[in-house]
Formats: C-alpha cells, structure tokens, sequence
C-alpha cells in the first residue's frame, strides 16, 4: 500500500476515534433543573369535616386511622355483590377506557422514537444501471456509435448527532413524562368510571325504593277510594270526597309510572359503562338502600399521592421543564458524523472484490447565525407554558382538597338529616292513620285524609332521595381520594421505554 493512503488511513482511524471519545465524555445537559413542585398551601394535620372535628356529631363517622386504607377494588367497601359483579366488566368492556389506554400505548411508542435518536441511522441503497450514449456525428467522415456502459453499486451510508447538550436526552425525557401523565389519565379515567357506574347502581336502587312508596300509596288510595264510594254510596259522603280520593289515587298512579323513566335512563347509562348494548342489558329489581360503611380517608398529607389527577398535572409540569431543556439546546451548534461506502463495478464478478470499494467521511456542524430571535421566543413560550402548568397544578391540588372536604361534609350532613327524616316519616304515618280513624267515625272530613296522604308520600320521597344522596356521596367521597390509587403504581421513566407485548399493539379489529 503507497505510504500516502497509509497515512490517509491513520488520519481517519485517528478521527473516529476521536469522535467516540467525545462522544462518551459526559455532554451537557442544558435547562433548569427539575423539582417537584410545592403546593399553594401545606396541608393541615386532619380533613376539617372528617370525624376527628366531629367526635361528638351524631351520624356517619370516618374510618379509625388504623383500618386498612382502600386498596384495589375499593367498590367492595359497600358489600353489593351485583355491583361487584359490574365493576369487574368496566376495564374489559368500557370503551372510554380503552381510549385512554391506547393514548397511554402511543405515548409509549412516542419514548422509544425519541430514544432512537441515541444511535446513527444506517441506510443501504443497491442500485443497477446500464446506460448507453447517443449516436452523434463527430465530423463529416467519422461517426460515434456510442458507447454502453453498467455500473453495480452497494453503497452504506450512516450518519450520527451526538447528543452533545443533552436536547436528545430532554426529548426522550419529555416524551416520558408525556407518557406518564397519559398513564394518570388513564387511571382517572378508570377511576371515573368506576365513580359512575356505582353512582348510577345506587341511583337506581333508590329508584326502585321510590316505585316500592308509590305502588304502596296507588294502592293505599286505590282502597281510600273504594271507602269513600261506598260510605257516598250510603249517604254518609258527599260526592266531592269522591273525586277527591279519585284526583289523589291518579296523581300517584302518574308518579308511579313517571318513576320508571329515571330507572330506565339509569340502567341504559350503566350499559354504556359496561360496553353492552342497552337493548340486551338489565338490572333486577331490588328497593333496598343501605347506609355507607365507614371510608378511611388517611390524613391531608397523603391526598397529593393519592389522585391520579394531581399526579398528572405534576408529570405535565416536570414535561415543561424537559422542553426548556430543549429549547435551551437550540442555541448551540449540533455535531453530525456521517460516513458512506460500498462497493461499485461494472459486473457483478467484480461487485465485491476490494478494488471496487469506496468511501467518505466528514463531520460538519451546523449553527444559526441570525433567524429573527425565533429561538428566544420559543424558550419563552416554553417558560410560559411551564408556569402556567405550575398554576394549573396548584389549583388541581385545591380542588382535590375542596372535593374531599365537600363529600366529607355532605356524607356526614346526610347522615344525620337522614335520622330526622326518618323520625318526619313515622309521625306521618301516625298522623295518617289517626286521621284515618277520625274520617271513619265522621270527625274530620276527607280532605284531612288528604292531608295526611300527602304529607306521608312527601317524606317518604324526602327520605329516598336522602338516602340517595348518601350513597352517591360516600362514592365521590372515594372517588375524590382517589379510589385507593396512589404513585407507586405510576409507570416509571424506564418502564415506559420498553417495548410493550405484541398483544398491546396488534391492530384491533
């Protein structure tokens, strides 16, 4: 080999090798670095309206602190078997959820586009040509035939930017936290529906508690009416008690039947959550409503680890800091390494063989000199961004507070105006049957009875509705500590970089 392509080639081993090394020193890595925020205010000791400030109140108390705190099926905590049994449909059926879980898997596939960039693309590109010159008349005497030339060739090129200031690693690390917050969403998702699909069970139950009354009344007034015809009949009663009865005993025939349009909105809603056509779903019938167990809700402290919303809007936020880092990067100047080679002949005998070889390499650099302060504007926006998630987070833990405390108090509330509702109730069906016997004996006249009716169907329908309102509030109250979720089960950075099993991203069908 001459002496001067020995050299040529030291210079180009010398040169690889000092793009390796600088490229395995440690590089920059350019942006503010990130610190989980604070919230806007720290969190007391104890929930305002938890049982602790209430030790004394009368009705529904909190959890002791030394139960277990709600963990994975927190639906369980109410002992329904029916809703159990529909709860564990919602994350095969629910199409909302599966929504959110395929965001979650782009998300996922969005971490390792970013993280390709670490290495260098290498393309090939193999190519046949057979070419031939025209037929041109060179002078008057001599003519050019043309020539008919083939040229094989197999030529690798490849090509690498080093991640010199770290605007690959603040990518790949915005894509991870992008992926963590749709891995939150999902489990608020989940959480939601969840929330609804108990929310709704519990509303049609009163439902049924509600139709129970008023077939009871229609039938309380059906009898009412025939007292009242006969004693019209014997003289004893005018002919107005008569429709009067005849009015009340087709109000609450009406109401009756007005009941089962709530039910059956319900019970179509609840199919929607369960991924099953409305057409070929139904719920038994059962008018039974219980009083909510006792809900362990920790202490304030532990609220932020515990909603999956608050843990999205911190991910968010650490997914800014990732994009300053990044527009951080664009002053600086980027580094490519690239090189090409292959092999070329004019017959395929020859394709291969090592004087049909050849090759380049070169690194270059790139750098903006003047683009109107396009690059100061981005990093701007981007901090912008970055402080308007920081107040975006602080209100979310706000809310999650206000929420608890809300549900904290209505449950307790409820509770408590559920025992005077209840004591409302008995004593109108002791008016109504003390009126009753006063109507029988001719004392009162029958619009008393009325009174007394109406009195009695109107704290019933209270009471329902009460109880109701308990039932669905325990459940926000779950819902608004979040469901027994907390941050350890938030995918971590690495987790997200694997590739998912094939069965998490074959083509649905």
């Amino acid at each position: 080999m001459p002496k001067s392509s020995s050299c040529s080639s030291r210079r180009i081993f010398l040169l690889l090798v000092s793009a390796v090394v600088l490229v395995v020193m440690p590089a920059c890595l350019l942006g503010p670095k990130y610190h989980p925020p604070k919230p806007a205010t720290p969190a007391a000791p104890d929930y305002k309206e938890s049982s602790v400030n209430f030790q004394d109140a009368e009705g529904w108390k909190v959890a002791n602190p030394q139960e277990t705190m709600l963990r994975g099926k927190w639906w369980e905590i109410f002992h329904e078997p029916e809703l159990n049994a529909l709860e564990d449909q919602l994350d095969i059926n629910n199409q909302n959820i599966k929504e959110y879980f395929e965001n979650l898997m782009e998300a996922r596939a969005v971490v390792r586009e970013a993280r390709a960039q670490y290495w260098p693309t290498v393309t090939a590109n193999p190519s046949w040509t057979r070419a031939r010159t025209s037929n041109s008349l060179t002078n008057a005497t001599q003519a050019n035939t043309g020539q008919t030339t083939t040229l094989i060739s197999f030529p690798i090129d490849a090509s690498w930017v080093p991640d010199l200031w770290g605007k690959i690693r603040n990518e790949v690390r915005e894509a991870q936290y992008a992926a963590q917050v749709s891995a939150a969403d999902l489990a608020g998702e989940q959480l939601t529906e969840q929330s609804s699909l108990a929310e709704y069970y519990f509303e049609i139950r009163g439902q049924d508690a509600l139709q129970k009354i008023l077939d009871d009344t229609v039938e309380a007034d059906r009898k009412a009416l025939d007292v009242t015809k006969a004693a019209y009949d014997t003289g004893v009663e005018n002919y107005i008690s008569v429709v009067e009865a005849q009015t009340t005993l087709e109000s609450a025939q009406s109401l009756a039947i007005n009941v089962k349009v709530a039910r059956a909105q319900y019970e179509h809603a609840m199919a929607m959550l369960v991924g099953k056509l409305a057409t070929d779903f139904s719920v038994p019938v059962r008018p039974e409503l219980t009083s909510p167990p006792p809900i362990p809700v920790g202490v304030p402290s532990e609220l932020l680890q515990r909603r999956p919303d608050v843990a999205a809007a911190e991910r968010t936020l650490a997914e800014a800091n990732a994009t300053i880092g990044i527009g951080y990067g664009a002053f600086f100047p980027a580094l490519t390494l690239s090189a090409d080679g292959g092999f070329e002949s004019s017959t395929f005998r020859k394709w291969f063989t090592w004087p049909s070889r050849f090759w380049s390499i070169g690194p270059s650099i790139s750098q903006t000199i003047f683009n109107g302060g396009l690059y100061r504007a981005e990093l701007n926006q981007y901090i912008a961004t970055y402080n308007s998630d920081l107040a975006i987070y602080r209100q979310t833990t706000l809310t999650a507070f206000q929420q608890v405390e809300d549900n904290l108090a209505a449950v307790r509330l409820y509770s408590q105006q559920i025992e005077r509702q209840q004591e409302a109730v008995k004593h109108a069906q002791e008016f109504l049957k003390l009126e009753m016997a006063r109507y029988e004996t001719g004392v009162d006249p029958y619009v008393d009875v009325l009174t007394a009716q109406t009195t009695l169907l109107s704290d019933q329908q209270t009471l329902v509705t009460i109880q109701v309102e308990e039932m669905t509030s325990a459940v926000a109250l779950i819902e608004a500590l979040g469901g027994g979720w907390d941050l350890s089960q938030l995918p971590t950075p690495s987790q997200l970089s694997q590739k998912p099993p094939k069965s998490e991203t074959k083509l649905q069908q």
